[in-house]
């Protein structure tokens, strides 16, 4: 039986993406779980990524998509009582009008962001501008692409966020660009630009690094052909201890690993 059979008849599913190939490097517990949508990635980091991403390719989405709470937002709804209080925000009538812009917001099936998150990714965007890197790299391209191919015997489906004219933009968000090779290894991006480049039969593979303090330096980083090989190598790791665990029927709790340092 083929792995795409194998996971359509344990999971329901028959695809694999970059982040469950990056979990089965490290625990088929976690794969397990990830594949049963019982693992979530959730951080602050991730929620700051996805909204900076949505407003560099996809602007107007991002204005339908959130509602921004401001402090002077709230001050501006409320009594004058509360206004002369020594701190406004711990009033309860302060709460009471966050709570209720929170639930108009979910009523509307939009996200929350603060006014200071949005700020900064605007301003990181116009950092972007500022250097160029936007009508170089990013203005001719298509955003969003999605996909769902056969990649070494796998179905593998996912987005990139940018498909260029022979080359691939992924965008990173940082906390410092000069440490950001070391991103690539500890999260396995490599695998994500072998996957890309595999699927649209491309071999230039940037990344748009941005550092989150001011004044956000931006780098253009290029993956060599040695990353890529890294992450192929890696895909096909992941894809060996997902064969062996689908096809050997394995309890998830009794995965280990062995290695030398």
């Amino acid at each position: 039986m083929s792995i795409p059979d194998m996971l359509g008849e344990r999971y329901g599913k028959r695809h694999l993406s970059y982040s469950s190939l990056k979990v089965a490097l490290s625990d088929m517990a976690k794969f397990d779980q990830y594949m049963r949508g019982e693992l979530k990635f959730e951080s602050p980091a991730l929620e700051f990524g996805t909204l900076y991403d949505m407003l560099l390719f996809e602007r107007d989405k991002a204005m339908e998509t959130y509602t921004v709470i401001s402090h002077d937002n709230v001050m501006s709804r409320l009594s004058d009582k509360a206004k002369a209080s020594k701190r406004p925000s711990l009033t309860f009538e302060y709460k009471a009008v966050v709570s209720d812009m929170q639930k108009k917001a979910d009523e509307e099936g939009r996200a929350i962001c603060s006014s200071d998150d949005w700020k900064m990714a605007n301003q990181m965007i116009d950092r972007l501008n500022a250097c160029g890197l936007v009508p170089s790299l990013l203005s001719s391209g298509k955003y969003q692409v999605e996909f769902n191919e056969v990649l070494h015997g796998v179905e593998v489906k996912g987005f990139l966020d940018c498909l260029g004219d022979g080359f691939i933009v992924d965008s990173k968000s940082t906390k410092a660009v000069d440490k950001f090779r070391y991103s690539v290894r500890d999260f396995s991006y490599d695998i994500q630009a072998y996957i890309y480049t595999k699927v649209f039969g491309l071999d230039k593979f940037y990344w748009l690094v941005q550092e989150k303090t001011y004044p956000y330096l931006p780098a253009v980083v290029e993956c060599s052909e040695e990353t890529l090989f890294t992450g192929g190598m890696k895909m096909q790791e992941a894809i060996s201890r997902i064969k062996r665990f689908l096809s050997e029927d394995m309890e998830p709790m009794t995965d280990y690993l062995e290695f030398k340092v």
